[in-house]
């Protein structure tokens, strides 16, 4: 599972290289399939309950599950959430990185920040003992705190042989409330956060979700094993920041 959550992170960090105004979402699918299929290994998301492509490519106000197209041409400002899912040795990798395309205003940027931390925030409690309710408290309240809000009907999830495996992994919660989290567990933490309401809309294409309100949202995800004292992060945007940060230092 290490390895196929590699290979995801690796795909993303790819893709950090073309994400730039004037490029379509369908080109960054394309793009992204090849590499998947270069590295021996299969898209996850491609033919997964009838979704036809190999990456979710949700722009601005799309929370998730958008749908790359010829059409969907990303323009200086914009924000994407790109989600993308391989399948290596029989195990799934799964993994969602929110990129800014050109400039983008302070206060997405901020948003994005946000969203990120607390994604971390809630890995910090990813450890055997812990509870999920403990995982989705973390996220909840590091983004409401900052006057965001968090998408309750699409959450984390299990990650293994399936890209959906029990526990669900709620971006809100309780502490001490809902399932044990114990050694060997992969979990997928995927916050998905608003600037504006928390309501949301599904498309007529049956996928795309979106805010209610047409403010942007933001949506960081990475999967970890549940270890004692620290969790294992499998996935990483280490990848994603080193290609962002040499293109920030040459311009």
């Amino acid at each position: 599972m290490r390895e196929s959550n590699l290979l995801v992170s690796k795909t993303l960090a790819e893709l950090a290289k073309h994400v730039e105004p004037g490029i379509s979402t369908l080109k960054l699918d394309e793009i992204a399939e090849q590499y998947i299929r270069d590295n021996g290994a299969v898209p996850g998301f491609k033919g997964y309950e009838g979704y036809p492509a190999s990456l979710c490519t949700s722009v601005n106000s799309q929370v998730v599950h958008g749908i790359p197209r010829k059409e969907n041409i990303l323009k200086d400002g914009d924000i994407i959430s790109i989600d993308c899912g391989v399948i290596k040795s029989g195990y799934y990798g799964d993994t969602a990185f929110t990129f800014e395309v050109g400039e983008v205003k302070q206060e997405v940027k901020d948003l994005l920040r946000i969203t990120r931390e607390s994604l971390y925030k809630g890995i910090e409690f990813a450890v055997e003992g812990q509870r999920i309710g403990d995982v989705g408290y973390a996220v909840q309240k590091h983004a409401e705190s900052h006057g965001y809000s968090v998408v309750r009907e699409l959450v984390g999830h299990g990650l293994g042989r399936n890209m959906h495996e029990e526990p669900e992994v709620p971006n809100y919660g309780r502490r001490g409330t809902g399932p044990k989290l114990k050694k060997g567990m992969v979990i997928c933490i995927e916050p998905m956060i608003n600037m504006g309401r928390r309501q949301i809309n599904q498309s007529p294409d049956g996928w795309t979700i979106s805010t209610a309100d047409q403010m942007p949202s933001a949506h960081f995800e990475l999967a970890i094993a549940v270890d004692r004292g620290k969790a294992d992060i499998l996935s990483t945007f280490a990848y994603i920041d080193e290609i962002i940060n040499k293109g920030a230092n040459n311009g």
